[in-house]
């Protein structure tokens, strides 16, 4: 469906691709944070938050037919990189729950704060639906 660009001689990444090639119908998903779809957070635990935005995506694809396996880039905003690396196992464990198998192409970024209130994370994606 997609080809993941990996340059010879480079150490495989762990999670995560360089880069991805896809074709197809083109879906951007604005940075969702952890809150429920009431606009409430439910948790002020970071993997719950994450699994929780992660859920935001897939139902914001699903709308118009995409699946999370069309994820082809997401951007990743933390207010703390320490906890963040401090939890990848469970990260990873929820990640691959919502997600599956699927690692495109990522980023993350620590900020300061994030614009609401209460979230301790924002993910913000792009999704390729093939021809």
């Amino acid at each position: 469906m997609h080809r993941f660009l990996q340059p010879e001689g480079w150490p495989r990444p762990a999670g995560y691709a360089n880069g991805v090639v896809a074709r197809g119908r083109t879906i951007f998903v604005a940075g969702q944070v952890g809150w429920s779809a009431e606009g409430r957070f439910e948790s002020d635990d970071l993997v719950a938050q994450i699994a929780q935005a992660m859920r935001n995506i897939a139902a914001i694809l699903a709308c118009d037919g995409a699946r999370p396996e069309h994820v082809t880039n997401l951007v990743w905003y933390f207010i703390d990189k320490r906890e963040y690396n401090n939890r990848l196992p469970e990260i990873g464990k929820v990640y691959r729950e919502i997600m599956g198998k699927n690692f495109p192409a990522m980023t993350a970024v620590q900020v300061s704060a994030l614009v609401e209130d209460g979230a301790k994370v924002e993910i913000q994606a792009t999704a390729v639906v093939p021809d």
